[in-house]
């Protein structure tokens, strides 16, 4: 980067000499043309003043003479463009004027200016013509060096002018490179993770940028080193309780009796070995499925009440009823993470409830929101636990959990797939009074 900005700079440097030369000279000229154009002016009139009428070439002639000079022409043209006297051809005749722009202009308008350029030499002659009378134009000419003459004789001096203001600027763009660089240096030695960085205002927002990213990633492996560690703790408890049975099997320790029973706890270990393993799968999907929903219309009334009779019989072995109320709702969604975000909710509603409690299941529609809302009569959720209840792996009553099957990644399932649509979760419980979780949806959640 460095390099890349000294470079341009240089580059800059350079066709900014080149074009103020370049520039300067042809505004030198512009001003040298018009200042022999204002002296050929003043020549023309001030001899014109003296009086010549014509009547006699040589008389005046001298006098032209003495005001021409060796680099002042001096010429005087009739009407029908005869040379009359040009004190550049002395005795020599001298072909018709009249076709000569200044002399048509001078006859039209009174007065012309004409530059005429030489290219094999490097020169210009620079005309002025007034007119003296209806049948007379005075001509003052005078010849001098071309844009690319005046150029051309500078050039050794503009040269070595250009090539020290270059060193300079070459000296001066690494000194400012090394400053321009130097803060950004400092943000990527540092990270940008200090608190005071001396930087550019306009790295501000990136800088936040870097540190909210940090603060995310940092966050992010927290949690999977948690979820690490949770994932092995719940593993570890159904093996090691599926190893245990099946070593005093295999030894013959287990009575007659007692091997029927060994196998249940086996098999039950097993069934929620392979629920935690579907569940942490299951999460591992929504991670790659989020920001890339393909959503459809979807009837949340229809998909509660399906689920509410599905899960009827399962709500009746525990002595839990099950209640549906509610119109139809359409939402743009994906029907398959509704189904099991409904699931999630409705099945932790049923399994932390107790005998003769009851769930509610409520669809309502309020101008452009739709509110999924599941009400439970069971032991509630303390104050000190409310905020962590999505956190994957986290039980409020561990023991409680495991007895009834629970892998404690179904609220953290309904979190994802909430976050996935853009739905905004509420949720009210108190401790032995029941929890109620309300889901905010969008009616158009997909773009």
């Amino acid at each position: 980067m460095r390099r890349r900005i000294y470079i341009e700079l240089v580059m800059v440097a350079g066709t900014a000499i080149f074009a103020t030369l370049l520039l300067a000279t042809v505004v030198y000229y512009k001003v040298f043309e018009r200042q022999v154009f204002e002296d050929l002016k003043i020549c023309a009139k001030l001899l014109a003043g003296m009086g010549w009428d014509g009547a006699n070439e040589t008389e005046d002639g001298a006098d032209f003479e003495m005001w021409a000079g060796q680099e002042l022409r001096i010429t005087l043209i009739g009407q029908n463009g005869t040379v009359f006297y040009d004190t550049a051809a002395k005795g020599e005749f001298l072909e018709n004027h009249g076709s000569r722009k200044e002399v048509m202009e001078a006859l039209e308008k009174g007065e012309s200016k004409v530059v005429r350029d030489s290219p094999t030499f490097h020169k210009n002659t620079f005309y002025f013509a007034l007119r003296l009378d209806e049948n007379t134009v005075l001509r003052t000419a005078r010849e001098a060096d071309s844009i690319l003459g005046i150029f051309t004789g500078v050039l050794p001096v503009a040269f070595f002018l250009a090539m020290l203001l270059f060193a300079l600027c070459m000296l001066l763009s690494h000194v400012l490179t090394r400053r321009l660089i130097a803060p950004v240096e400092r943000l990527a030695k540092e990270g940008g993770l200090a608190e005071e960085v001396d930087t550019y205002r306009e790295l501000q927002p990136l800088l936040q940028t870097i540190r909210r990213q940090h603060g995310d990633i940092l966050k992010s492996a927290r949690m999977r080193q948690d979820f690490t560690a949770n994932v092995s703790h719940e593993l570890k408890t159904p093996l090691a309780c599926i190893q245990g049975y099946a070593e005093l099997i295999e030894n013959g320790m287990a009575k007659k009796e007692d091997a029927a029973r060994f196998a249940g706890e086996i098999r039950s270990s097993s069934i929620r070995l392979l629920a935690l393993i579907n569940d942490i799968l299951r999460l591992s999907e929504l991670d790659e499925q989020k920001g890339n929903l393909e959503c459809e219309p979807v009837e949340l009334s229809e998909l509660a009440r399906t689920c509410v009779e599905m899960l009827s019989l399962n709500a009746k072995k525990q002595g839990v009823s099950l209640m549906f109320s509610g119109g139809a709702c359409v939402i743009e969604a994906n029907r398959g993470m509704l189904e099991e975000l409904l699931y999630n909710l409705v099945d932790n509603a049923v399994r932390y409830n107790q005998s003769g409690g009851q769930v509610f299941v409520g669809v309502t529609e309020s101008g452009e929101q739709v509110c999924l809302a599941v009400k439970d009569t069971g032991i509630g959720i303390g104050k000190e636990h409310q905020e962590r209840i999505f956190e994957r792996f986290y039980r409020v009553d561990k023991s409680r959990s495991r007895a009834t099957g629970g892998t404690g990644l179904g609220l953290a399932i309904v979190k994802h797939i909430a976050d996935c649509h853009g739905a905004r979760i509420e949720l009210e419980s108190e401790v032995g009074n029941g929890t109620k979780i309300q889901i905010y949806f969008s009616k158009k959640i997909c773009k």
